[in-house]
Protein backbone atom coordinates (compact mmCIF):
# COMPACT_ATOMS: atom_id res chain seq x y z
CA UNK A 1 0.00 0.00 0.00
CA UNK A 2 1.22 3.39 -0.81
CA UNK A 3 0.61 6.08 2.20
CA UNK A 4 0.99 9.84 1.74
CA UNK A 5 3.37 11.28 3.70
CA UNK A 6 3.45 14.99 5.21
CA UNK A 7 6.82 15.76 3.57
CA UNK A 8 5.77 14.47 0.04
CA UNK A 9 2.77 17.00 -0.10
CA UNK A 10 5.14 20.28 2.02
CA UNK A 11 4.81 23.89 0.14
CA UNK A 12 8.37 24.01 -1.95
CA UNK A 13 10.47 26.72 -2.95
CA UNK A 14 11.46 27.29 -6.45
CA UNK A 15 14.63 27.40 -7.94
CA UNK A 16 14.10 27.77 -11.30
CA UNK A 17 12.06 25.30 -13.10
CA UNK A 18 14.51 22.31 -12.48
CA UNK A 19 12.54 21.79 -8.69
CA UNK A 20 9.55 20.61 -9.44
CA UNK A 21 10.12 19.02 -13.12
CA UNK A 22 12.80 17.02 -10.92
CA UNK A 23 10.32 16.25 -8.29
CA UNK A 24 7.76 15.22 -11.23
CA UNK A 25 10.58 13.20 -13.06
CA UNK A 26 11.26 10.88 -9.44
CA UNK A 27 7.53 10.58 -9.15
CA UNK A 28 7.19 9.04 -12.94
CA UNK A 29 10.81 6.99 -12.58
CA UNK A 30 12.01 8.65 -15.52
CA UNK A 31 16.11 8.64 -15.99
CA UNK A 32 17.62 11.77 -15.71
CA UNK A 33 19.64 13.17 -18.91
CA UNK A 34 18.47 12.91 -22.51
CA UNK A 35 18.56 9.94 -24.06
CA UNK A 36 17.68 9.62 -27.58
CA UNK A 37 15.53 6.38 -27.13
CA UNK A 38 14.02 7.00 -23.60
CA UNK A 39 13.91 4.14 -21.08
CA UNK A 40 11.05 1.91 -22.14
CA UNK A 41 8.28 2.16 -19.17
CA UNK A 42 6.11 -1.07 -20.65
CA UNK A 43 6.79 -2.63 -17.16
CA UNK A 44 4.31 -0.34 -15.21
CA UNK A 45 1.60 -0.87 -17.85
CA UNK A 46 0.98 -3.91 -15.47
CA UNK A 47 0.01 -1.37 -12.30
CA UNK A 48 -2.41 0.60 -14.52
CA UNK A 49 -5.60 1.31 -12.07
CA UNK A 50 -9.17 0.46 -13.05
CA UNK A 51 -11.57 3.02 -11.76
CA UNK A 52 -13.25 1.52 -9.04
CA UNK A 53 -9.53 0.91 -7.44
CA UNK A 54 -9.37 4.90 -7.17
CA UNK A 55 -10.79 6.68 -4.19
CA UNK A 56 -12.39 9.84 -4.05
CA UNK A 57 -10.05 13.15 -2.95
CA UNK A 58 -10.65 16.66 -2.17
CA UNK A 59 -9.46 19.75 -3.47
CA UNK A 60 -6.95 19.51 -0.26
CA UNK A 61 -5.48 16.83 -1.14
CA UNK A 62 -4.19 18.68 -4.53
CA UNK A 63 -3.33 21.57 -2.82
CA UNK A 64 0.25 23.06 -3.86
CA UNK A 65 1.79 26.16 -2.90
CA UNK A 66 5.18 26.70 -4.37
CA UNK A 67 7.54 29.86 -3.87
CA UNK A 68 9.64 32.41 -6.26
CA UNK A 69 12.17 34.47 -4.39
CA UNK A 70 12.32 37.66 -6.34
CA UNK A 71 12.82 39.63 -3.42
CA UNK A 72 16.54 38.36 -2.16
CA UNK A 73 17.36 36.11 -5.07
CA UNK A 74 18.40 38.90 -7.61
CA UNK A 75 19.64 35.79 -10.62
CA UNK A 76 15.61 34.51 -9.78
CA UNK A 77 14.34 38.22 -10.75
CA UNK A 78 16.58 38.51 -13.82
CA UNK A 79 14.62 35.42 -15.06
CA UNK A 80 11.15 37.05 -14.61
CA UNK A 81 11.57 40.72 -15.45
CA UNK A 82 11.69 42.11 -19.11
CA UNK A 83 13.36 45.07 -20.45
CA UNK A 84 10.31 47.45 -19.42
CA UNK A 85 10.74 46.79 -15.68
CA UNK A 86 7.07 44.01 -15.50
CA UNK A 87 7.32 40.92 -14.86
CA UNK A 88 7.14 38.25 -18.09
CA UNK A 89 4.05 36.81 -18.21
CA UNK A 90 4.97 33.78 -20.42
CA UNK A 91 7.65 32.88 -17.58
CA UNK A 92 4.68 32.95 -15.29
CA UNK A 93 2.22 30.48 -17.89
CA UNK A 94 5.52 28.31 -18.10
CA UNK A 95 5.30 27.82 -14.37
CA UNK A 96 2.01 27.62 -13.98
CA UNK A 97 2.21 24.93 -16.54
CA UNK A 98 4.46 22.88 -14.77
CA UNK A 99 3.08 23.20 -10.99
CA UNK A 100 -0.57 22.18 -12.32
CA UNK A 101 1.31 19.11 -13.85
CA UNK A 102 2.18 18.38 -10.43
CA UNK A 103 -0.83 19.38 -8.60
CA UNK A 104 -2.39 16.67 -11.05
CA UNK A 105 0.34 13.91 -9.50
CA UNK A 106 -0.60 14.88 -6.40
CA UNK A 107 -4.31 14.47 -7.21
CA UNK A 108 -4.28 10.99 -8.31
CA UNK A 109 -3.77 8.36 -5.84
CA UNK A 110 -3.33 4.67 -6.28
CA UNK A 111 -4.03 2.57 -2.99
CA UNK A 112 -2.69 -0.78 -4.84
CA UNK A 113 0.53 0.33 -6.40
CA UNK A 114 3.46 -1.37 -4.21
CA UNK A 115 5.79 0.46 -2.60
CA UNK A 116 8.88 2.19 -4.64
CA UNK A 117 6.79 1.57 -7.85
CA UNK A 118 7.09 4.68 -9.74
CA UNK A 119 3.42 6.30 -10.65
CA UNK A 120 2.03 4.53 -13.98
CA UNK A 121 1.01 7.80 -15.38
CA UNK A 122 1.81 10.17 -18.28
CA UNK A 123 0.04 13.96 -17.84
CA UNK A 124 -0.11 15.94 -20.49
CA UNK A 125 -2.03 19.68 -21.09
CA UNK A 126 -4.86 19.34 -23.06
CA UNK A 127 -6.32 22.89 -22.95
CA UNK A 128 -6.20 26.40 -21.04
CA UNK A 129 -9.24 27.71 -20.60
CA UNK A 130 -8.15 31.33 -19.88
CA UNK A 131 -5.42 33.51 -18.00
CA UNK A 132 -6.17 36.54 -16.50
CA UNK A 133 -3.30 38.93 -15.57
CA UNK A 134 -3.41 42.42 -13.21
CA UNK A 135 0.09 42.89 -14.52
CA UNK A 136 0.52 46.72 -13.40
CA UNK A 137 0.48 45.34 -9.87
CA UNK A 138 3.03 42.89 -10.19
CA UNK A 139 6.04 44.22 -8.22
CA UNK A 140 9.23 42.81 -9.77
CA UNK A 141 11.29 42.78 -6.01
CA UNK A 142 8.39 40.88 -4.19
CA UNK A 143 8.52 36.82 -3.73
CA UNK A 144 5.46 35.29 -5.71
CA UNK A 145 3.66 32.58 -4.21
CA UNK A 146 2.27 30.00 -7.17
CA UNK A 147 -0.82 27.81 -5.36
CA UNK A 148 -3.37 25.69 -7.07
CA UNK A 149 -5.66 22.71 -7.02
CA UNK A 150 -7.86 20.19 -8.94
CA UNK A 151 -10.86 22.01 -9.39
CA UNK A 152 -12.78 19.35 -11.59
CA UNK A 153 -12.77 15.79 -12.80
CA UNK A 154 -13.59 13.83 -15.66
CA UNK A 155 -12.86 10.31 -16.66
CA UNK A 156 -9.36 10.31 -17.30
CA UNK A 157 -8.88 14.56 -17.13
CA UNK A 158 -8.87 17.20 -14.77
CA UNK A 159 -9.36 20.96 -13.99
CA UNK A 160 -6.87 22.18 -11.93
CA UNK A 161 -7.37 25.96 -10.97
CA UNK A 162 -4.06 28.22 -10.13
CA UNK A 163 -3.13 31.40 -9.06
CA UNK A 164 0.05 33.77 -8.84
CA UNK A 165 -0.32 35.98 -5.41
CA UNK A 166 1.98 38.77 -3.96
CA UNK A 167 1.50 39.59 -0.19
CA UNK A 168 -0.94 37.53 -0.29
CA UNK A 169 -3.31 39.55 -3.19
CA UNK A 170 -4.30 37.32 -6.09
CA UNK A 171 -2.73 39.14 -9.24
CA UNK A 172 -3.13 36.15 -11.99
CA UNK A 173 -5.29 33.33 -12.35
CA UNK A 174 -4.79 30.41 -14.96
CA UNK A 175 -7.23 27.05 -15.62
CA UNK A 176 -5.58 24.47 -17.19
CA UNK A 177 -7.17 21.20 -18.44
CA UNK A 178 -4.73 18.47 -17.59
CA UNK A 179 -5.27 14.60 -19.33
CA UNK A 180 -4.38 11.87 -17.62
CA UNK A 181 -2.30 9.11 -19.81
CA UNK A 182 -0.74 5.74 -19.13
CA UNK A 183 2.78 4.88 -18.22
CA UNK A 184 3.48 4.92 -22.05
CA UNK A 185 1.09 7.58 -23.04
CA UNK A 186 -0.36 4.90 -25.49
CA UNK A 187 -4.08 5.49 -24.20
CA UNK A 188 -6.02 7.12 -21.13
CA UNK A 189 -6.06 6.78 -17.43
CA UNK A 190 -8.42 6.96 -14.92
CA UNK A 191 -8.53 9.73 -12.62
CA UNK A 192 -9.48 9.76 -9.26
CA UNK A 193 -12.84 11.56 -8.53
CA UNK A 194 -13.02 14.77 -7.42
CA UNK A 195 -15.28 14.95 -4.09
CA UNK A 196 -15.41 18.27 -2.31
CA UNK A 197 -15.41 18.46 1.75
CA UNK A 198 -16.38 21.70 3.09
CA UNK A 199 -18.85 24.70 1.58
CA UNK A 200 -15.93 26.34 0.24
CA UNK A 201 -14.77 23.53 -1.66
CA UNK A 202 -18.51 22.86 -2.84
CA UNK A 203 -18.33 26.37 -3.97
CA UNK A 204 -14.72 26.21 -6.22
CA UNK A 205 -16.11 22.76 -7.59
CA UNK A 206 -19.64 24.88 -8.98
CA UNK A 207 -17.46 27.32 -10.53
CA UNK A 208 -15.41 24.06 -12.30
CA UNK A 209 -18.64 22.67 -13.85
CA UNK A 210 -19.99 25.87 -15.32
CA UNK A 211 -16.93 26.14 -17.01
CA UNK A 212 -17.13 22.39 -17.89
CA UNK A 213 -20.62 22.40 -18.96
CA UNK A 214 -19.60 25.79 -21.51
CA UNK A 215 -16.42 23.50 -22.77
CA UNK A 216 -18.92 20.93 -23.61
CA UNK A 217 -21.20 23.40 -25.31
CA UNK A 218 -18.05 24.92 -27.45
CA UNK A 219 -17.31 21.31 -28.38
CA UNK A 220 -20.47 20.31 -29.34
CA UNK A 221 -21.18 23.23 -31.57
CA UNK A 222 -17.21 23.09 -32.55
CA UNK A 223 -17.90 22.35 -36.26
CA UNK A 224 -19.72 25.83 -36.73
CA UNK A 225 -17.42 27.50 -34.87
CA UNK A 226 -16.34 30.21 -36.90
CA UNK A 227 -19.62 30.54 -38.76
CA UNK A 228 -21.02 34.20 -38.23
CA UNK A 229 -24.26 35.25 -36.41
CA UNK A 230 -26.60 37.96 -38.09
CA UNK A 231 -24.80 40.36 -36.02
CA UNK A 232 -21.32 39.25 -37.41
CA UNK A 233 -22.31 39.10 -40.78
CA UNK A 234 -23.76 42.70 -40.45
CA UNK A 235 -20.46 43.50 -39.08
CA UNK A 236 -18.61 41.88 -41.80
CA UNK A 237 -20.72 43.41 -44.49
CA UNK A 238 -20.17 46.75 -43.06
CA UNK A 239 -16.26 46.11 -42.92
CA UNK A 240 -16.88 45.41 -46.51
CA UNK A 241 -18.26 48.79 -47.53
CA UNK A 242 -15.73 50.68 -45.64
CA UNK A 243 -12.87 48.85 -47.84
CA UNK A 244 -14.46 49.05 -51.40
CA UNK A 245 -13.47 51.99 -52.54
CA UNK A 246 -15.37 54.73 -53.60
CA UNK A 247 -16.36 53.16 -56.90
CA UNK A 248 -16.77 49.29 -55.71
CA UNK A 249 -13.95 48.03 -58.32
CA UNK A 250 -11.38 47.72 -56.43
CA UNK A 251 -10.32 44.27 -56.49
CA UNK A 252 -7.64 44.96 -53.47
CA UNK A 253 -9.80 46.69 -51.67
CA UNK A 254 -9.17 50.19 -50.28
CA UNK A 255 -7.86 50.82 -46.88
CA UNK A 256 -9.79 53.54 -44.63
CA UNK A 257 -7.24 56.46 -43.14
CA UNK A 258 -5.39 55.22 -39.78
CA UNK A 259 -6.26 51.41 -40.61
CA UNK A 260 -3.85 48.65 -41.23
CA UNK A 261 -4.54 45.17 -43.11
CA UNK A 262 -4.30 41.87 -41.22
CA UNK A 263 -2.11 40.53 -43.66
CA UNK A 264 0.17 42.98 -43.67
CA UNK A 265 0.51 42.76 -39.61
CA UNK A 266 1.86 39.15 -38.27
CA UNK A 267 5.05 38.05 -36.85
CA UNK A 268 6.97 35.01 -36.79
CA UNK A 269 9.82 33.39 -35.17
CA UNK A 270 11.19 30.12 -35.28
CA UNK A 271 13.36 28.20 -32.35
CA UNK A 272 15.21 25.48 -32.21
CA UNK A 273 13.95 23.78 -29.17
CA UNK A 274 16.65 21.56 -27.13
CA UNK A 275 16.66 18.56 -24.94
CA UNK A 276 16.16 20.63 -21.91
CA UNK A 277 12.84 21.98 -22.99
CA UNK A 278 11.33 18.35 -23.35
CA UNK A 279 9.18 16.73 -20.70
CA UNK A 280 8.96 12.91 -19.07
CA UNK A 281 7.31 11.91 -22.67
CA UNK A 282 10.43 13.32 -24.64
CA UNK A 283 8.28 15.69 -26.08
CA UNK A 284 8.75 19.61 -26.07
CA UNK A 285 6.84 20.68 -22.87
CA UNK A 286 4.10 22.54 -23.32
CA UNK A 287 4.82 25.40 -21.01
CA UNK A 288 7.94 26.21 -22.95
CA UNK A 289 5.81 26.41 -26.14
CA UNK A 290 3.08 28.62 -23.98
CA UNK A 291 6.01 30.88 -22.89
CA UNK A 292 7.47 31.75 -26.52
CA UNK A 293 4.29 31.51 -28.56
CA UNK A 294 3.31 34.41 -25.47
CA UNK A 295 6.49 36.23 -25.76
CA UNK A 296 6.41 36.28 -30.12
CA UNK A 297 2.79 37.71 -29.59
CA UNK A 298 4.30 40.39 -27.08
CA UNK A 299 6.43 41.83 -29.74
CA UNK A 300 3.73 41.50 -32.48
CA UNK A 301 1.15 43.41 -30.24
CA UNK A 302 4.72 46.07 -29.05
CA UNK A 303 5.46 46.76 -32.24
CA UNK A 304 2.07 47.49 -33.81
CA UNK A 305 0.95 49.75 -30.68
CA UNK A 306 4.28 51.50 -30.75
CA UNK A 307 4.94 51.04 -27.31
CA UNK A 308 5.53 47.91 -24.61
CA UNK A 309 2.20 46.18 -24.95
CA UNK A 310 0.95 44.59 -21.95
CA UNK A 311 -1.04 41.07 -21.55
CA UNK A 312 -4.41 41.42 -20.22
CA UNK A 313 -5.82 38.02 -20.94
CA UNK A 314 -5.47 34.16 -22.76
CA UNK A 315 -8.13 32.48 -23.91
CA UNK A 316 -8.80 28.97 -25.33
CA UNK A 317 -5.36 27.48 -25.75
CA UNK A 318 -5.66 24.02 -27.62
CA UNK A 319 -2.85 21.79 -28.31
CA UNK A 320 -3.69 19.50 -30.88
CA UNK A 321 -0.43 17.71 -31.61
CA UNK A 322 2.98 17.25 -29.46
CA UNK A 323 5.89 18.64 -30.97
CA UNK A 324 9.14 15.68 -31.33
CA UNK A 325 12.16 16.82 -29.68
CA UNK A 326 14.51 16.61 -32.60
CA UNK A 327 12.01 19.35 -34.39
CA UNK A 328 11.66 23.05 -35.30
CA UNK A 329 9.02 25.24 -33.79
CA UNK A 330 7.33 28.09 -35.32
CA UNK A 331 5.39 30.72 -33.73
CA UNK A 332 3.36 33.39 -35.80
CA UNK A 333 1.51 36.11 -34.40
CA UNK A 334 -1.44 37.67 -36.60
CA UNK A 335 -3.27 41.12 -35.61
CA UNK A 336 -7.18 40.02 -35.71
CA UNK A 337 -8.74 42.58 -33.81
CA UNK A 338 -8.44 45.83 -32.40
CA UNK A 339 -10.40 48.54 -29.78
CA UNK A 340 -9.44 51.81 -28.75
CA UNK A 341 -5.57 50.72 -26.74
CA UNK A 342 -6.64 46.95 -27.08
CA UNK A 343 -5.02 44.78 -29.28
CA UNK A 344 -6.38 41.20 -29.99
CA UNK A 345 -4.16 38.43 -31.23
CA UNK A 346 -4.33 34.94 -32.19
CA UNK A 347 -0.71 33.13 -32.52
CA UNK A 348 -0.44 29.99 -34.05
CA UNK A 349 2.34 27.18 -33.13
CA UNK A 350 3.87 24.54 -36.29
CA UNK A 351 5.62 21.90 -35.97
CA UNK A 352 8.83 21.89 -38.45
CA UNK A 353 10.20 18.52 -39.04
CA UNK A 354 14.11 19.03 -39.32
CA UNK A 355 14.75 16.87 -42.09
CA UNK A 356 11.99 17.70 -44.90
CA UNK A 357 10.78 21.19 -43.24
CA UNK A 358 7.06 19.85 -43.26
CA UNK A 359 4.74 21.96 -40.86
CA UNK A 360 2.32 20.43 -38.77
CA UNK A 361 0.00 22.81 -37.01
CA UNK A 362 0.27 22.01 -32.98
CA UNK A 363 -0.99 25.08 -30.94
CA UNK A 364 -3.15 28.42 -31.30
CA UNK A 365 -3.42 31.02 -28.61
CA UNK A 366 -5.69 33.98 -28.12
CA UNK A 367 -4.28 36.74 -26.30
CA UNK A 368 -4.93 40.32 -25.63
CA UNK A 369 -2.78 43.12 -24.89
CA UNK A 370 -3.31 46.90 -24.41
CA UNK A 371 -0.78 50.00 -24.80
CA UNK A 372 -0.54 53.30 -23.92
CA UNK A 373 -2.22 54.80 -26.62
CA UNK A 374 -5.39 54.39 -29.25
CA UNK A 375 -4.00 52.17 -32.08
CA UNK A 376 -4.82 51.70 -35.46
CA UNK A 377 -7.56 49.74 -36.58
CA UNK A 378 -6.74 46.56 -37.93
CA UNK A 379 -9.28 45.45 -41.60
CA UNK A 380 -9.33 42.22 -42.93
CA UNK A 381 -8.83 42.01 -46.43
CA UNK A 382 -10.47 38.83 -47.43
CA UNK A 383 -13.13 36.52 -46.52
CA UNK A 384 -10.81 34.36 -44.71
CA UNK A 385 -9.49 37.13 -41.98
CA UNK A 386 -12.52 38.49 -41.89
CA UNK A 387 -13.32 35.22 -39.81
CA UNK A 388 -10.37 35.78 -37.99
CA UNK A 389 -11.53 39.45 -37.85
CA UNK A 390 -14.57 38.11 -35.70
CA UNK A 391 -13.28 35.21 -33.84
CA UNK A 392 -10.90 37.90 -32.39
CA UNK A 393 -13.57 40.01 -31.95
CA UNK A 394 -15.41 37.08 -29.65
CA UNK A 395 -12.31 36.85 -27.69
CA UNK A 396 -11.82 40.14 -26.63
CA UNK A 397 -15.61 40.12 -26.08
CA UNK A 398 -14.98 37.42 -23.26
CA UNK A 399 -12.11 39.57 -22.18
CA UNK A 400 -14.05 42.67 -21.15
CA UNK A 401 -16.87 40.22 -19.29
CA UNK A 402 -13.72 38.90 -17.46
CA UNK A 403 -13.52 42.58 -16.30
CA UNK A 404 -16.74 43.01 -14.81
CA UNK A 405 -16.10 40.10 -12.13
CA UNK A 406 -15.96 36.34 -12.50
CA UNK A 407 -19.59 35.08 -13.72
CA UNK A 408 -19.10 31.54 -12.36
CA UNK A 409 -20.23 30.53 -8.91
CA UNK A 410 -16.40 30.43 -8.13
CA UNK A 411 -16.15 34.20 -8.35
CA UNK A 412 -18.70 34.44 -5.46
CA UNK A 413 -16.76 32.35 -2.95
CA UNK A 414 -14.60 33.46 0.22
Amino acid sequence: MRRETTGFWAPFRVHGRRTVAKKIQEHLGVESGYHTIPKSRDDLLKFHPQQEDLPERSMKDSHTTALVDLKSDPLMRQLFVNGSGFLRMGKIMEQLDLIAVWICHRHVYLPKLPKGVPLPYTFVTLFIDHAKFLVQKFKPDVDLQFTGSVSWTGQSSMEVTTYVRQNEEALARAIFIVGGRNATNSGPAPINPLKPQNELEECFHSGALERQGRREKRKQGSSSLLQPTREEEKVMYDLFLRTKGSDGATADGCLPPDCRWISDWHRSTILHPFPESRNASNTIFSGFIIRNATETSYIAASLYGGSYAVIQFISDVTFTQQIPVHSFMKTTAYIVYTHGKYIQLMTAVKSLDAVNFTEVHTNALHLTYKVDRPVPEIMPSSFHEALWYLEGRRHFETFLKSLEGDNSKEGHCV
